[in-house]
């Protein structure tokens, strides 16, 4: 990161300058997932019931808002470039790009397994990605550089950086947003579970249903089941919470059995 901001400011290139403020931003969010899981590890008290495991899905927010900001002044910085073209030197600008990419190519292979299990680490993944894929660009603009003296492809490939960037930080900000809002887990088929309850013996209706998620891989529901018989209740808790289990990989689940004069009452209550 220093050496693509030094290299950045002597060759006169924005693509090494935008390069290296990702590269401060992935420096930011990697201490941000460290502190998060860190966090994560912390038992669960009294005034936190589920500890500190949303840290993750806070530091993902906090890391795609960054990349956003950054991407609208690599934007700024592009555009007043392309009123005054400065002097962009090649060579150089080439060396410390290839040096960007093997620092990049290293830090992908460190964060790749974990990018498929958390979201904080995809987060973490998806920065160090777009850094790779800027100092390709960066490489591609010092070749043009040095190639034809056509200085434009400086700004044009720093554009380009954020651009590519835009996409995935943008469904990383929906993605920690929705977790944060409690939405339904996108593998999550609320009508399809629903009628997997309806479906359960004795089982007259469904209402109150919840299903969000936690943490990453930690998805949690809510229901109330109204049945027939109460004198078979615990047959069926048994019944839902196994297909829960089964069908939907939902383990952490709370569900309240009432007959319908309870269910009537509880309507008369919210009334």
């Amino acid at each position: 990161m220093v050496v693509e901001a030094i290299g950045g400011l002597v060759t006169g290139s924005l693509a090494l300058l935008a390069d290296a403020a990702h590269m401060l931003t992935d420096a930011g969010g990697l201490i941000l997932a460290l502190i998060a899981i860190r966090f994560a590890e912390r038992p669960a008290t009294p005034q936190k019931t589920y500890g500190y495991v949303r840290m993750e899905v806070l530091s993902a927010l906090t890391n795609a808002v960054v990349l956003l900001l950054l991407t609208i002044f690599i934007f700024y910085e592009a555009y007043q470039r392309f009123l005054d073209p400065p002097e962009v030197l090649g060579g150089p600008m080439l060396v410390v790009a290839l040096a960007g990419l093997a620092v990049n190519l290293i830090c992908m292979k460190l964060l790749s397994a974990g990018s498929s299990e958390s979201l904080n680490v995809k987060g973490a993944y998806f920065e160090v990605l777009g850094d790779m894929l800027g100092s390709l660009g960066v490489i591609i603009a010092a070749v043009i550089v040095m190639l034809t003296g056509w200085t434009l492809a400086d700004p044009i490939i720093g554009a380009g950086i954020g651009l590519l960037i835009v996409p995935r930080t943008w469904m990383l900000l929906k993605q920690a947003i929705h977790i944060l809002m409690e939405g339904t887990p996108p593998e999550i088929d609320l009508r399809l579970l629903e009628a997997r309850l309806t479906g359960i013996s004795g089982v007259v209706a469904v209402h109150d249903l919840h299903v969000w998620t936690i943490t990453s891989g930690v998805d949690s529901m809510s229901c109330h089941l109204v049945v027939a018989d109460m004198a078979q209740a615990r047959a069926t808790l048994i019944a839902a919470n196994e297909a829960m289990k089964s069908g939907f990989g939902l383990a952490h689940t709370t569900i309240q059995i009432e007959d319908q004069a309870l269910r009537e009452a509880e309507g008369e209550r919210k009334l």
